[in-house]
């Protein structure tokens, strides 16, 4: 039997799996991004809030009631109130954490940080080897993550060309900093 729109609830009820992965292919995007929206300060619980989100479905799938709400909707509530289960348990843990734990913690935020000042300093003096020009093209591509038709437009500068200056300024970067390092 074909899982579809008309009939993965009966199916999800009857406990048949397919249907289980029929809602993973229809909702699991939308139910990912409630979780994210939550625990985005915590991502490294994100994927097991999800399958304990496909689990609660699984197993209260006969509580679900289509005259009382859709079942995209019905899904979402319990995505959203298990994201803010965990939300709930961390701040437990995090209350609870003994002050070794939490040194430890707060050194991992410190090395983080000085990791990432690190790597800074080390792309701004990567791009301050380059011409005015083509700095400001790497920003605007690679930093603001703008696209080859807004910089185009932007700078007046043709595709073809701002190919040509990221060509050649990836080249002298290539050069400069792999003789600097030894390869």
């Amino acid at each position: 039997m074909k899982i579809g729109e008309h009939n993965y609830i009966q199916q999800l009820k009857l406990h048949n799996e397919r249907a289980l992965l029929y809602v993973i292919d229809e909702y699991g995007g939308l139910l990912m991004s409630i979780i994210r929206k939550l625990l985005f300060g915590i991502p490294h619980q994100q994927e097991e809030c999800l399958n304990d989100v496909l689990l609660k479905i699984w197993q209260n799938i006969s509580d679900f009631d289509e005259n009382k709400s859709t079942f995209k909707n019905w899904a979402a509530a319990i995505a959203r109130y298990r994201a803010i289960d965990y939300l709930r348990q961390y701040k437990r843990e995090v209350e609870t954490m003994d002050i070794e734990d939490a040194v430890i913690v707060k050194e991992d935020r410190i090395l983080a940080g000085m990791i990432e000042r690190e790597i800074s300093e080390e792309v701004e003096m990567m791009l301050h080897s380059l011409k005015p020009v083509d700095r400001e093209l790497f920003l605007k591509l690679y930093v603001e993550e703008q696209s080859i038709e807004q910089v185009s437009k932007e700078t007046g500068m043709k595709k073809e060309v701002i190919y040509n200056h990221l060509s050649r300024s990836k080249r002298k970067l290539r050069r400069k900093f792999s003789a600097e390092r030894g390869i």
